[in-house]
This record gives structure tokens, C-alpha cells and sequence, in this order.
């Protein structure tokens, strides 16, 4: 029963195309196509199976959210035996955070096997890294836990996970910002107004001022992100007095 299972192919010219291109990212053969169709499918479809449970990643993302956190946890409690909890609970925040699966998912290009009602112009940015974990998740029924960790371990600790770089990230800038500020018994204000500029979707900017000069400016679709970007270009004016005080 399970060689015949593993010996299934597509039935549509479609269906192989996808096959080909998956085993091609995957690095091994994809055997249930329907879990990475459902990895790549956007609620916008509105679809559901034949007991009106939704057919999207969402749920598939949060298996993979989940099988993702476990690898790289295992990782660095072997690679790294005298970090704490709390240093390794760090670490992995930064391997894990949606920054970089994001950036992990554009580079596998992803987004190319995204069904969607909804044009990618205007899908959130954090769709690369959603499905990103949703691909995982697939593999995870697919194929199990070892498939997810050859995958994981291929796509994100060989190429990315550097222990002496990430020591160095930093998570958030704005809170950097903030740390620095403090220490140095400096005035600082993130100064925040709606912007809606000549585009129809909301868009919020942020100033950031230092002992009463602005220094950044940031803008985006949320006042965090705002925030995030406006924070992150102080910090790039004035690293060398932040990085050597």
C-alpha cells in the first residue's frame, strides 16, 4: 500500500508542472499534491471541501509556524551549549521573526505559486513569509517531521543562520532607538500623522526627532511599520555614535 502510494503522479498537464517545480525547490519528491496546493491558496478564494472546512494556508501556516520553531530550537540547543534560555529564546525570535521569513520567501519566490482573488500588488508583504511556514507545514503531512528538517535545515540554518551575525542583529530599531535615547539621557519623539498621499490605501508616516531635530523620517501602510522604517534610518545616521558609545 505505501509503494503504491509513493508511485502516484499528476493526471494534469498543470498538476506536472507543479510537481516538477516543486520537487525542484523541495529538493525530493512531493507525493499528496493537494497539501501544496492548499500551502499556496488564499482565503480570498473563499473555497471549501466537502464539509465546508476553508481551503487556504492559514491553518497550515500555523503547523509550519510551529514544526519551524522546533528545528531551529533543537539547533541552537546543540550548537550553542552554554546559552541560556533566555539567550536562546532570543536567538531564535531572530531566526524566526517575519522580517526574515519574509525575505526567505521572496528568495524562493514563492509568491509565483499563489492562487488569489486579490492582485499581488495589493496582498500584504507578510504573505512571503505566511506561506513560507505553510510550505512546511505541507511537508510536514506530506512527508514528516525528517522531510521538514532536511527542507529547514537546506533553505534557512545553511544559508542563514550565522550564530556570530545574529548575536549582533538587531530585532527592532525602534526599541534600539529607545534603549540608546534612555542611556544617554537624550529627548526623543516618534511623531506620528496619517498620510494618505496620492495612493487610495492608508498610508501612516513617522518622524523621529532627537533633542529637538529630526534625524528620520518613515512611512508605510501601519504606524508601526512607519515607526520600524523611521526608526531603522536613524539608526543607520547615526551608527557610528550608537554602535561605539
Amino acid at each position: 500500500m505505501n509503494f503504491l502510494r509513493r508511485i502516484v503522479r499528476p493526471q494534469t498537464k498543470e498538476d506536472e508542472n507543479f510537481y516538477y517545480e516543486l520537487k525542484e525547490l523541495l529538493n525530493f519528491k512531493p507525493i499528496k499534491l493537494s497539501h501544496y496546493k492548499k500551502a499556496f491558496t488564499h482565503r480570498s478564494l473563499k473555497l471549501v471541501d466537502s464539509k465546508g472546512n476553508p481551503i487556504n494556508y492559514e491553518r497550515l501556516e500555523f503547523l509550519g509556524d510551529a514544526i519551524l520553531g522546533s528545528v531551529i530550537a533543537s539547533y541552537l540547543y546543540k550548537k550553542v551549549p552554554k546559552g541560556d534560555e533566555g539567550y536562546l529564546t532570543q536567538m531564535r525570535s531572530k531566526v524566526v521573526s517575519r522580517e526574515h521569513l519574509n525575505a526567505l520567501g521572496k528568495d524562493l519566490e514563492l509568491i509565483r505559486f499563489v492562487k488569489s482573488n486579490i492582485s499581488q500588488d495589493h496582498i500584504s508583504n507578510n504573505i512571503y513569509g505566511n506561506i513560507f511556514e505553510a510550505l512546511i507545514g505541507a511537508i510536514y503531512l506530506d512527508r514528516g517531521y525528517n522531510y521538514c528538517h532536511q527542507f529547514i535545515y537546506e533553505q534557512v540554518i545553511l544559508p542563514y543562520v550565522d550564530i556570530e551575525r545574529l548575536e549582533g542583529k538587531i530585532s527592532s530599531y525602534k526599541g534600539f532607538v529607545i534603549e540608546w535615547c534612555q542611556k544617554k539621557k537624550k529627548k526623543y519623539k516618534f511623531e506620528s500623522y496619517e498620510d494618505s498621499g496620492n495612493q487610495n490605501k492608508r498610508h501612516f508616516s513617522v518622524r523621529v526627532s532627537i533633542d529637538g531635530t529630526i534625524v528620520a523620517k518613515g512611512r508605510a501602510t501601519s504606524k508601526k511599520k512607519a515607526e520600524e522604517i523611521a526608526a531603522k534610518r536613524v539608526y543607520y545616521a547615526m551608527q557610528s555614535q550608537m554602535t561605539n558609545s
